[in-house]
């Protein structure tokens, strides 16, 4: 690695360190998940929350968009939303005799799509073209969502009453899927301090511009992926497709927004290159939530947790690439 390249990888590892360091002013705790939480980020990707009420969702949305100095906007998904709401619509102006595009939350850098499961299936594949082009159409014209542009999805994996669970085709979309958890003891009493006075969310500045966050992601390309590390990743979303537990397996998709975390995994810990452990730490956040178990094997108690730990153990692991790479 030529000393140009160390300092661009200094240099990002630096940056999302402030940014992490930033929003754990507000997040107590939770180093793994504000790890995933900027892979998704540098990954161009999208991010789904699953955990139960108060553990932190929003405010982790929130305290990132203030990190990134960026434009923010939540929306609660009802079953009465419609897809006018999310992405905007146009409005008649009686002046000019024109209509005018009334633009809905989805012109944002970071959008949170609050309890996304309990929208109606045509609103929330309202979302597919936003996620996977950076750009929406109402009435027959595309216009150029901002960048960077991340969608924060949260769903509550325990109360199911009323809810449209999402379909393959919206899951596949999102890079990762997080659980926060709950804190411990003693991170629990540290929110206490924290929010005993002052919301420190009030007071969170921004440490970067959304275009550092966008030379960032252009930067994050240029990661290295050698030859059997990519083989690996093949091997590992190949080994998902006819596993006797699952209904079926993960698409090419699965193994390019591998590929991109791992990319951005190995950016964030200051290397130009990845290594086969970043992909194994990202099996589960990126594939979990793609695959679907039979349901005879689900009431034997059969996880996508369970079948990835199988299938990481069964793939032979490459060696590590050169650092000259």
């Amino acid at each position: 690695m030529t000393k140009q390249q160390l300092s661009e990888a200094e240099s990002i590892a630096a940056l999302c360190g402030e940014v992490m360091q930033n929003i754990s002013r507000v997040i107590v705790g939770k180093a793994s998940s504000l790890e995933l939480l900027l892979t998704a980020l540098l990954a161009e990707g999208h991010l789904l929350l699953e955990d139960v009420p108060g553990v932190g969702k929003t405010l982790l949305a929130r305290a990132l968009a203030r990190s990134l100095g960026g434009t923010f906007k939540r929306v609660q998904f009802t079953p009465d939303l419609l897809p006018a709401d999310v992405t905007g619509f146009n409005v008649y102006d009686r002046q000019s005799g024109q209509f005018k595009f009334q633009a809905g939350p989805v012109m944002a850098n970071v959008l949170l799509a609050d309890e996304i499961n309990r929208a109606i299936p045509r609103t929330q594949s309202s979302l597919l073209e936003s996620m996977e082009e950076g750009q929406v159409t109402v009435d027959g014209v595309t216009l150029t969502l901002p960048r960077p542009f991340l969608v924060i999805a949260t769903q509550n994996p325990v109360e199911l009453e009323g809810t449209f669970p999402l379909p393959e085709a919206q899951l596949d979309r999102f890079l990762l899927r997080l659980k926060m958890g709950y804190p411990s003891p003693a991170e629990e009493i540290s929110i206490l301090e924290r929010f005993r006075q002052d919301d420190p969310l009030a007071e969170l500045q921004a440490v970067i511009t959304p275009a550092q966050v966008t030379a960032l992601q252009l930067a994050r390309r240029s990661i290295v992926v050698a030859a059997p590390v990519k083989e690996y990743i093949v091997s590992l979303v190949g080994a998902t497709r006819g596993f006797p537990a699952l209904r079926f397996g993960s698409s090419p998709r699965a193994s390019l927004h591998l590929m991109r975390a791992a990319q951005a995994l190995a950016a964030l810990r200051g290397r130009r290159y990845v290594l086969p452990d970043d992909v194994k730490c990202l099996v589960e956040p990126v594939l979990a939530h793609r695959l679907s178990i039979e349901a005879k094997e689900a009431v034997r108690g059969v996880t996508t947790e369970k079948v990835l730990q199988e299938i990481v153990s069964s793939v032979a692991v490459p060696a590590p690439p050169e650092p000259e790479l």
